[in-house]
């Protein structure tokens, strides 16, 4: 978690954090398709000089700026690239909190309209005080309605929760 903060505080700081972290999640997606690169930065057997140079050369290609490449740079140094996806995951979530923003994982039993979409994302928004970057999902077991998950906190209103309240008040009765 110190890489991600210190990478967000770089990012942050740079005024660029949306580009950085987008460039760096590029460079963990080429980590991650290629077993040969991944196998080659974790290698004790070859040398640093030598990694960073195919760091270089990926991050040229792709575009990628130079707070990216030291970081990468930082996490060989340190050993860690077997946690890159790891690091990137919290580096993305890092950023996110810092700027006030939450992901919100939403699954509905039905296509929402855009009408829709907006107006959850803007209650979602009223309910955690953050800026909400929804993610939706058809979950047709639900029957009807929405779930919303934004980091623990789970927004049911779902169909099938609202019957099994009626059923327990029911059941009290």
């Amino acid at each position: 978690m110190q890489y991600a903060k210190a990478f967000a505080d770089v990012a942050i700081a740079q005024g660029a954090p949306q580009t950085a972290v987008k460039q760096l999640a590029d460079f963990g997606e080429a980590f991650a398709e290629s077993g040969e690169l991944r196998n080659f930065l974790g290698s004790p057997a070859v040398e640093l000089q030598a990694k960073r140079r195919v760091i270089e050369k990926i991050a040229a290609r792709q575009g990628a700026g130079r707070i990216v490449r030291n970081f990468v740079f930082v996490i060989l140094d340190h050993h860690r690239a077997h946690l890159l996806p790891e690091i990137i995951a919290a580096v993305q979530e890092v950023v996110r909190q810092r700027q006030g923003v939450a992901e919100a994982e939403i699954s509905s039993a039905v296509e929402l309209s855009s009408a829709q979409k907006m107006e959850l994302a803007k209650t979602l928004s009223r309910l955690t005080g953050k800026r909400i970057e929804p993610k939706y999902s058809l979950d047709p077991a639900l029957l009807g309605g929405a779930i919303a998950r934004v980091g623990d906190t789970i927004y049911d209103g779902s169909l099938r929760s609202r019957l099994a309240e009626m059923r327990t008040r029911l059941a009290e009765e």
